[in-house]
């Protein structure tokens, strides 16, 4: 299990939210944490800590007021860390060469590769083939129905029919480097990890999985690698210190 740090954008600051909170209407969310520094900031002390495979999350829409800041604090990051930072928010085949022409490792799709509740199969191939698989994350984050979890996009906001399943893994890794999943119903809670999400994304042995939502504590984490397998990476937003949570983000470089 490996930290993957991130750097989450909301209308042109580095925040962290609750992530089932978010709207674009008002641009509005319920904010744990704003910072007063901006996004190269922390793509700078990644660098230094040599933690490659972060994220960098645009959270306003492209029609948003804030969207063009939002990007330059994105695109700062990425000056700052070249190579070193993943890049989600509104990508698809138009923008995706941008992203990555401006230091992205890799780009992050979720909302471009679905339509109409379903996996758009044409998007994801044009997508594919315009980033290459080796640069391309498919971030399939998801919320808790009665009879498992669904796929959501739009920043979260909307349903797909797409059942998060071994099957659904197997079928996209086809197409993409990694998966990113945040649990969105407890992202920014800090109040634990959805345990069944965890044990079902270890026991799949594919490609790379990082898994984000919940982690409050030390102890969340070890129960993260236990019913991981050990086979995924974390990212830690509210609770890290560096956002004004209780663990310190030199622990978690010992990961």
């Amino acid at each position: 299990m490996r930290f993957r740090p991130c750097i989450d954008i909301h209308n042109g600051k580095v925040k962290q939210i609750i992530g089932g909170s978010l709207s674009d209407k008002g641009d509005t969310a319920n904010e744990n944490f704003v910072s007063e520094l901006d996004a190269g900031f922390y793509a700078d002390l990644y660098r230094r800590d040599g933690l490659a495979g972060g994220h960098i999350i645009l959270l306003n829409p492209s029609s948003s007021e804030y969207y063009e800041e939002t990007k330059r604090q994105a695109m700062l990051a990425l000056r700052t860390y070249p190579g070193g930072l993943q890049l989600g928010g509104g990508v698809n085949e138009t923008n995706a060469a941008e992203f990555l022409d401006a230091g992205a490792s890799h780009v992050i799709a979720t909302s471009y590769v679905f339509r109409n509740g379903q996996v758009d199969f044409g998007n994801l191939e044009r997508l594919a083939r315009e980033t290459g698989r080796e640069h391309l994350v498919l971030d399939l984050s998801c919320r808790k129905k009665e009879d498992g979890y669904y796929i959501v996009t739009d920043r979260w906001q909307k349903f797909t029919d797409v059942r998060l399943s071994p099957l659904v893994l197997d079928e996209l890794a086809r197409y993409c480097d990694e998966f990113l999943i945040h649990a969105v119903d407890v992202e920014g809670k800090a109040s634990g990890i959805e345990e069944k999400l965890v044990q079902m994304l270890g026991a799949w042995q594919g490609i790379p999985v990082t898994y984000a939502g919940g982690v409050g504590s030390c102890d969340d984490l070890e129960t993260l690698r236990r019913l991981g397998q050990n086979r995924l990476d974390v990212t830690v937003g509210s609770a890290l210190d560096l956002f004004g949570g209780p663990i310190p983000y030199r622990t978690l470089l010992k990961l």
